[in-house]
Order: structure tokens, then sequence, then C-alpha cells
């Protein structure tokens, strides 16, 4: 029953650390150079097994950095998530058969 518990904290701690994330996006941000002089940033990412690119402008390059360190966040919890929900079931199927 305490391991239960344990996942089952971790869980809850997962997804408040979720709801807490704010604005998000995918892909990366590359500082691209114009033949002519000067910089732009690039954000390229892929969504629905389509590939995007969009134009950033300096001054929205540190609000879009923010939102993707936000999406990989996202990702990783989601994916610890799934791995303690495993091991989870796994615990309640075992239980249940030893009844």
């Amino acid at each position: 029953m305490k391991k239960e518990t344990t996942l089952e904290r971790k869980i809850e701690k997962i997804k408040q650390e979720l709801m807490a994330l704010g604005a998000m996006r995918p892909g990366s941000l590359s500082i691209q150079s114009r033949s002519w002089g000067g910089e732009y940033g690039q954000l390229s990412y892929t969504h629905q097994g389509k590939g995007h690119t969009e134009y950033v402008s300096k001054k929205n390059r540190e609000e879009v950095e923010r939102q993707i360190a936000n999406y990989r966040k996202f990702k990783k919890l989601t994916g610890e998530w799934v791995e303690l929900g495993i091991e989870l079931c796994k615990l309640k199927t075992k239980k249940k058969i030893e009844k």
C-alpha cells in the first residue's frame, strides 16, 4: 500500500507542475544571418506530421524560448507520468490477483 501511495503522490505532483507551465510550443529556435547583414530568429517544428517554420522577431525571442522550454518540460513530465502510471497499474493488478 505504501508504494501505491508514493506513486499516487508523485503523479499528483506532476499534475500540479503541468498546471503551472503556462504557454508552450514545440520546436527549436535558431538565429539566421541575412546575406546583406543582420539576423533574425527562425522557429522550426513539426506538428501533425507537417514541418513548419516561423519568423521570430528579436523582441519575441525570449518569450518563444520560454514557450519551447515549457513544451520540453511538458514532454518530460508526461513521460514520467506515463512511467509512474504503468508501475501503479501493475501494482494494483498484482494486488487483485493475490486476493
